[in-house]
């Protein structure tokens, strides 16, 4: 497959590529940047103007990266969430966290089941990705979801297939609507086609490399995460600590990325508050002493305590 075009971007998707940004300078996220972002509910609310989150992930044996981001979703604030798993054996109800809604991923496409995905119906944020592997099933629906007008968060295994079938990332490069992909330095290097070694050494050349090649906004995880939005402005994330090194922190960051997008935010903003805030919760645990054995579920929690305290002051 050749390589797109902005002649050929424009064509199917009738939108210009955002000019990239030239400018060598990079910014600092700060605290007071991403609660400036956060706004107060009305006293009538209700679930309904809090958008909604789809997780789509979850094969067998990785059931538990799906249902982190959709806790994740839940608790900062997405007004519903539903999972969808392709594992077989899938549970049909989460026992600690019952308000989300699960769904096998048969029921996603098929119109005689009870969850058939409707963007118009739903409105929802797609985080796609977590714990899903690289199955037939799974390349079907990435391709699927990556046809939709609706805002995606891609990680993990939605990477992996990006990486190894050129026709998706064209389906990536020529979408209009928002698009956060969410690579730790192993996925950014198989998406570049260079080694993890080299993307870490430069590692906010590749951040840049991945939004202009894939028309995305991008965080590359790490120490001093690079965010590079899909126009090229650079942010560096400051919090965070070694500490955060153990399963299913990025889970939980998709399923905060796609649930502030869902609250209203752009995919910058919504990418700029979770990584930040994702990192300050794991920086309150390591201040209470929890630098070994830090957990993502507990970062979740923490996440939501510190988000509301921001929120109040």
């Amino acid at each position: 497959m050749r390589k797109m075009t902005k002649r050929d971007y424009t064509m199917r998707t009738h939108q210009p590529v955002p000019p990239w940004n030239m400018s060598k300078r990079i910014y600092d996220i700060t605290q007071n940047q991403v609660t400036s972002y956060l706004k107060s509910r009305p006293h009538d609310s209700h679930k309904g103007l809090f958008g909604t989150v789809v997780v789509i992930g979850g094969a067998t044996g990785m059931v538990g990266a799906a249902l982190l981001a959709g806790r994740a979703a839940l608790k900062l604030g997405a007004g519903c969430v539903h999972v969808v798993l392709l594992a077989d054996n899938a549970p049909e109800v989460d026992l600690i966290q019952p308000e989300l809604m699960l769904h096998r991923a048969a029921d996603l496409l098929h119109p005689h089941t009870p969850f058939v995905f409707d963007s118009s119906r739903y409105n929802p944020v797609i985080a796609i990705g977590c714990g899903m592997g690289t199955s037939i099933a799974a390349q079907k629906l990435l391709h699927e979801v990556l046809g939709l007008d609706t805002s995606l968060v891609l990680d993990a295994d939605a990477l992996n297939l990006l990486a190894r079938h050129p026709d998706l990332q064209g389906d990536l490069q020529a979408r209009n609507a928002a698009t956060v992909i969410t690579p730790h330095p192993g996925e950014a290097a198989r998406l570049l086609g260079i080694g993890t070694a080299e993307v870490q050494a430069a590692r906010t050349k590749a951040a840049q490399q991945l939004a202009k090649k894939l028309h995305c906004t991008v965080v590359l995880k790490g120490a001093n995460s690079v965010c590079v939005t899909r126009d090229g402005s650079t942010y560096l994330n400051k919090t965070g600590n070694p500490g955060m090194s153990s399963p299913g922190m990025g889970d939980v960051l998709s399923g905060m990325v796609a649930a502030f997008i869902a609250q209203g935010l752009d995919a910058d903003q919504a990418l700029f508050l979770a990584v930040h805030l994702h990192g300050a919760a794991g920086d309150a645990l390591a201040g209470k002493g929890v630098a070994v054995g830090m957990t993502a579920s507990e970062v979740t929690d923490w996440a939501r305590w510190l988000i509301n305290q921001w929120q109040s002051q």
